[in-house]
């Protein structure tokens, strides 16, 4: 006989219940889209683990194609271009030399910076750099420089996922331990939680955020910091509802009846009730984030000049689309949509799986 049974009788024994995480992964499973965008966030973020290593897009910084060199497979569909060779310049700049001296009539005693010029001239040799064979054509193409737009793409989407990922995290904590603060103790130390969480969201968050990214300055840290500091008002109204909702339930007070320290019913007994809902607000925040590093970094208010970001390469789009070279937005837009859309989808599945309330 397979199963259990209660000694004395022949009832067999209630299976035992499952935990609301093994129920969510469960249910994740049976939502094909949602399993699907949990499998493409997972591949973005191993893409983002290398390029924070270097091991992915760590030549990014490298002219290895020659400007604006095409798409190997649609070389026919960018814009045709003359590429003027070190003999050309030189020849221009010899007979511009030559029609200058025939119209102006100076000799080399005449001129003050023949001088000046001869030794430049003379001095030219030793610092000549060796020709550096360059691709015409490069998989998705090359940006002003040469430098590969795969390599930038997957070097900026590893610092786009850096800045969101720590930038969420550090929301929610900051949120959640405000939040649980303010709800559980209520009164006056609500009162005035609720009068600082008032102050932050009376300016809209577009706003506040570049009136701090100006004061603070470019880089990865100062922009995480900004970002963590200006979205946490969403995470703390969540956790202080159902906190206040939390507070006054049985197994709280059996807590309190053997007792249990405030900060140990906080953080041991109510948060981990919670814990789900804080993974839901972590992906919506997450996303909300690197949309607002790309803002950001678009307008030189995100990442340095030595770094490279989704924002950044955005940046340079305008004045190569003038120019007709498209390759560049296209691959970042293809990156940004497929991951955002991943985890917009995945975010909805997260809720769906781990409500408590779905059977």
């Amino acid at each position: 006989m397979t199963t259990l049974q209660q000694a004395g009788g022949d009832a067999p024994l209630a299976a035992a219940s499952k935990s609301l995480w093994a129920l969510g992964w469960q249910r994740l499973k049976r939502d094909r889209v949602g399993f699907v965008s949990l499998w493409i966030v997972i591949a973005f973020m191993l893409l983002a683990v290398g390029g924070w290593f270097n091991l992915v897009g760590g030549n990014w910084n490298q002219e290895v194609g020659k400007p604006y060199a095409p798409p190997t497979w649609f070389q026919a569909w960018g814009p045709g271009h003359v590429e003027l060779t070190a003999d050309d310049i030189a020849k221009a700049n010899a007979h511009a030399d030559a029609s200058a001296g025939a119209a102006e009539g100076l000799s080399a005693a005449d001129d003050p910076l023949a001088a000046d010029m001869a030794d430049v001239e003379k001095n030219a040799a030793k610092y000549q750099v060796a020709d550096v064979a360059r691709a015409d054509t490069l998989a998705f193409g090359a940006d002003q420089r040469g430098r590969s737009v795969v390599d930038k793409v997957l070097k900026g989407t590893a610092t786009s996922l850096f800045v969101g990922f720590f930038g969420a995290l550090l929301a929610v904590l900051i949120g959640s331990t405000l939040g649980a603060i303010a709800g559980y103790f209520g009164r006056k130390v609500d009162d005035f939680l609720m009068w600082f969480y008032s102050v932050f969201t009376a300016v809209p968050d577009m706003l506040l955020l570049l009136a701090f990214a100006a004061v603070s300055g470019r880089g990865l840290g100062t922009i995480i910091m900004v970002m963590s500091f200006t979205t946490w008002t969403g995470t703390f109204r969540l956790v202080r509802a159902e906190f206040m909702k939390n507070r006054s339930r049985e197994y709280v007070q059996a807590a309190d009846a053997i007792g249990a320290s405030h900060w140990r019913r906080i953080f041991i007994h109510i948060l981990p009730n919670i814990s789900h809902l804080l993974l839901v607000q972590f992906s919506l925040l997450m996303v909300g984030l690197i949309k607002y590093e790309v803002i950001l970094s678009f307008l030189g208010f995100g990442v340095g000049v030595t770094q490279v970001s989704w924002g950044s390469i955005l940046a340079e789009v305008p004045a190569e689309l003038m120019q007709g070279y498209w390759w560049q937005l296209a691959a970042v837009v293809m990156a940004m949509s497929l991951l955002v859309t991943a985890f917009s989808m995945l975010t909805d599945s997260l809720r769906d799986a781990l409500d408590p309330k779905v059977k």
